[in-house]
Parts: C-alpha cells; structure tokens; sequence
C-alpha cells in the first residue's frame, strides 16, 4: 500500500523524473522471448519469478524516466563495460548498448585483470541527461553522460581520484548544491564500513572540497561490517541512504535517514532473509512506477552464476521503508519469489544470448576479457561465421584464461545448453580454440595442435582461486578440424562438455566440473582461439553460431 505523504515531486536524485521520453532504441535481435530461453521471468499471467534477472548484472542501479526504465550495472574487468539495458516494466529487460566502450586507462586494461575495473556504479536523469558515476577502486571515481541512453557517451572524466574509493552516489539537492557520497575498499584504502560525503560542483566537473567527511559509520552501529554500496535519495524533507551492509553473501539491506544531509542519520534494517532461499538480499535501486508505486531492484550473490537480479515490492510505514512481504521480524521485509508485475501488458523479454553471427557486428551480449582490439576477430572474411583470429599469449600458456583476447558473456540460468559449431585453420604448434567456461576454476573443450596433429582435448583448471592449475586430456588424438561442440550446464552449476562429427550424436568429453565465480563475478561462456608461438604463420577459429537454450 502506498505512502501518500510522499510527493513525486519532492523527490531528488534518481527519482526526481521529468515525464518525457528518452530517445527510444530498437529491440535487440533475439530480444522477444521465444519459449526455448533458459530463463524467462514474466509467467504470462500478470505475475512475474524472481530473479527477474538470472544473470550477473551485479550492483544493479535503476531509474525511471517516463516510461521507460533504465539499468546499469558492475562490469569489473570485461569489455566494453557499463552494460545499459532497458526495460517498460521493470521485469522483462533488453540490453542495449555499453557505456564504456573502453576501460581506462586504455594500456592498463590491455591485459586481463580479474576483478580491477568498473565497481558498482550509479545511474542518474538530471539536467535534460543520464549520468553515470563509476569507481575503478585502483584510480578513483569517473563521469560520463548521454543526452541518449543508448549513446553516445562522453569520455570518462576522473571526478575524485584516489585508491580505494568505491560505490558514488550523487545528489542534486533542492536548492542547486550537489554531492557525492561514496564508500571504501579496505583491500585499497585500509578503511572500510564507512560513508563519506564530498561537495561536488552540479556539472559533477570538479569537488569543492579538499576531503570528506564521514557521514555514518558502520563501525559504531552495533554489528555492523562491510557497510557499501550506498544510494542517496531526497523525500519529503528526508535525506535517505539505500545502503548494504554484512556482505554480499549474508547481509541486509539497510536504510539511513536525516533531515540534514551531514546527519546525524538513524538507521533501520529494511530487508534481509527471512525464511526465504533468498541470501545476502541487498544493494541497489528505489524506482518510482508511473502509478506512484515504489520498488526496488537488488542482486544475490548465487556464486558461478553471479551476482543475479531480483525486484522487490516496497510500502512505506512511518516514514521508512520496507522491502518485499512481511518477514518474521516486524517492520523487516523478505524478498518475494513471485509478485504481480510493476506494470501490466508488455511481453516477455530477455537480454539476448544466441547469436548466428550472420550480422556485421557481434551481439551486444558479447565482452572481452580486457580492452579489445579490432583485429582479432572478423565477421566479414566468412560472411555468415565469425572468425578468431589466434592471439599469441604467453602468459596464457598453462592458463588460458590470462589472454585478453577470450570473448564471453554472462550464464543465463541454473540450466541451460550452449552449441556451437567451429573449424580450427591453419594451426601452428600450440595453439588451442575452442568453447570455455571461464572462471577461477574453469574448463574447455577445445581443438589444439600437438606434434603435428590437430587433437580434440578437454582442459580443466583447478583449484578455484586467483590461478589455477591445467590439466588436459586428450579426448581425440588425431580429430577432425571441424566439431560440433556442446556444453551442458546442470543445477549447482555443474558443466559437462560433449562433441560430435554430424550433430546428431554427441560422446561425451572428461568428467562433469563444479564451476566456481570468477573474481567479484560470475563464470562466463564463450569462445577463445590461443596461441604459443610468436612470429607464426595467421591462424583462426571459425564459429558458425553459438546458441544457447533450455536443455
């Protein structure tokens, strides 16, 4: 039931919406939902399945502007980064474009660093453009804008440099000062559980102030640890703070308010557990509906799947909020699995996954393990094919997933099958293509040339942490250099590889592995095409699709 006491127009931030359009962006190919997706949240009904998101789009943030709702997301060391996605419900959700062609500084992130990169960052519609605020916790906190959603985007300007600031959130207040809130990376700055506030310039060009000030802190709330991820909001006289606290895994979501926006801040537990499945329920977004319903977007951590997303009712009582259905503790909500949908008729929509490669540029579903280059891959030279070219990695060797040059996207469900079919040209000695789950415990299947011979092997790499180790086995010592290869993934994110010469009959390859996350992320799929030998002759994997569906 909603609050009435609270005025749309009263609220700042994210939720202070002019009620115009943005620029609309064409539906991404494969985006409408046709029945042999792995994961569809809208049930047909009205009602919609959390997670709404079953994918790593890890600290959420979202807006409404109009009609339409707008979400970005963590993007860590992948490429490009700041995913933007958009949706008319809040449930069904298609990506559309990156913010971040480039991770900066450009050289730095040339090669694979797991884990370094875009950190959670802060979505905002203020002044007529959307702005987003994202920390790199090694450089400091960068800006771009858009007049469009889907692009183009300003280059990244460093607003507030410095090692281990993370997670800004602006607010643009009633009488035109503007600020910056953020939190801290212990594994950086030695500090952490705490909320600073910066003045900032309303142009978001320049800080105002030579340091911060803490403005709450964790440390002297009984309990409290890894307090983050704050997002800043203004209501009714209220400055509220949406801020996670006891991690990712196990924690809660908490809510802090003030009527002065330097405090003091009272705090209330707003959402956690419960008696649900749902773990460590927290971090993200209060987004206003057109009918002046209030919701809220956040992840959950599900290990190698990531950090997935999920929606949450909200109601207002006494002037604080509570998220989801009522839980066991009075005034502290849990999530709920199913709900009625924000807003009705809209049809069922999923990011897309499969691709044909029968266009002139790769889906938008696609990354790179770090800054791309062009030249390593064509969806020209074989029209119809996308073409790998083999990338020389030497630190690659032993560990495939070093090389910059893997291309992947996000796990789409608990239970999903991915085929693909592909031809290794012209090897060298050394080099290995194929289909990979990358994580920190990771494996491939994959065609190698060996001692002359091109040989079907099945690589493993374990155990789950910064750097595995390899172990390979060789499934066909004298292959074919043309495969169909097929990954199953099963419940608990287990995945277990097959190949075959005709695709009808598929013999399987190696055992079944665990997957584990990655390094702040999820696993990822996709495809690679390394090499050992500098200097050789040019080598390359064909891909003629890669189509991922319900098993």
């Amino acid at each position: 039931m909603k609050n009435k006491q609270f005025d749309l127009h009263r609220i700042a931030g994210a939720l202070l919406l002019p009620l115009i359009m943005a620029s609309g962006h064409a539906a991404s190919p494969g985006a409408k939902a046709n029945g042999n997706e792995p994961w569809v949240a809208d049930l047909g009904d009205g009602r919609y399945k959390n997670p709404v998101l079953h994918a790593d789009y890890s600290d959420p943030d979202a807006i409404r502007v109009g009609d339409t709702y707008y979400m970005t997301s963590s993007s860590f060391n992948s490429a490009p980064g700041l995913p933007l996605l958009e949706s008319k419900d809040m449930v069904n959700w298609e990506l559309v474009g990156h913010a971040l062609p480039r991770q900066v500084p450009l050289e730095h992130f040339a090669r694979a660093r797991h884990g370094d990169g875009v950190w959670a960052p802060c979505l905002r519609y203020h002044d007529g453009k959307f702005w987003i605020f994202s920390p790199d916790p090694d450089f400091g906190v960068y800006v771009v804008t858009a007049e469009k959603f889907e692009g183009p985007w300003s280059e990244p300007h460093l607003l507030l440099p410095g090692k281990g600031i993370i997670d800004p959130t602006p607010l643009w207040d009633d009488d035109g000062k503007a600020y910056l809130l953020h939190g801290w990376a212990k594994s950086r700055a030695g500090i952490n559980n705490l909320l600073t506030l910066r003045r900032m310039a309303p142009d978001a060009s320049r800080l105002l102030d030579s340091e911060g000030k803490t403005v709450i802190d964790g440390n002297k709330i009984a309990n409290y640890r890894t307090l983050e991820g704050p997002k800043f909001y203004k209501a009714n006289g209220w400055y509220y703070v949406f801020a996670p606290a006891g991690g990712v895994e196990d924690g809660w979501q908490a809510v802090f308010r003030s009527r002065s926006v330097e405090g003091p801040y009272e705090v209330r537990t707003v959402m956690d557990k419960g008696k649900t499945p749902i773990n460590g329920p927290h971090q993200g977004a209060w987004v206003r509906a057109q009918d002046g319903s209030d919701w809220f977007i956040h992840f959950q951590d599900k290990g190698a799947y990531g950090r997935v997303v999920h929606l949450q009712p909200m109601r207002w009582v006494d002037g604080w909020p509570v998220i989801g259905e009522d839980g066991p503790t009075s005034g502290i909500g849990q999530p709920v699995l199913t709900y009625k949908k924000p807003v009705a008729g809209f049809p069922a929509k999923v990011p897309a996954t499969s691709d044909e490669f029968d266009g002139r540029t790769l889906g938008l579903q696609w990354q790179w393990n770090a800054n791309s280059d062009p030249r390593w891959f064509s969806l020209t030279e074989r029209p119809g094919m996308l073409r790998l070219r083999t990338q020389v990695v030497p630190e690659a060797n032993g560990y495939v997933r070093a090389a910059p040059s893997i291309l992947s996207q996000k796990l789409p469900a608990p239970v999903f099958v991915v085929n693909t079919h592909v031809q290794l040209n012209d090897a060298n000695e050394g080099d290995r293509a194929g289909l990979i789950i990358n994580a920190m415990q990771y494996a491939w299947l994959g065609l190698r040339k060996s001692g002359g011979a091109t040989q079907l092997v099945y690589t493993t790499c374990t155990p789950a942490k910064v750097r595995c180790t390899e172990a390979s086995t060789v499934v066909l010592p004298q292959a074919p250099s043309s495969l169909y290869l097929r990954m199953n993934m099963a419940e608990g994110a287990n995945a277990s590889f097959s190949y075959s010469t005709d695709n009808v009959h598929f013999t399987p390859a190696g055992q079944p592995l665990k997957i584990s996350k990655g390094r702040w992320v999820g696993a990822q799929m996709g495809l690679f095409s390394v090499g050992e030998q500098p200097g050789t002759r040019p080598s390359s994997l064909n891909v003629d699709y890669f189509r991922v569906t319900a098993r």
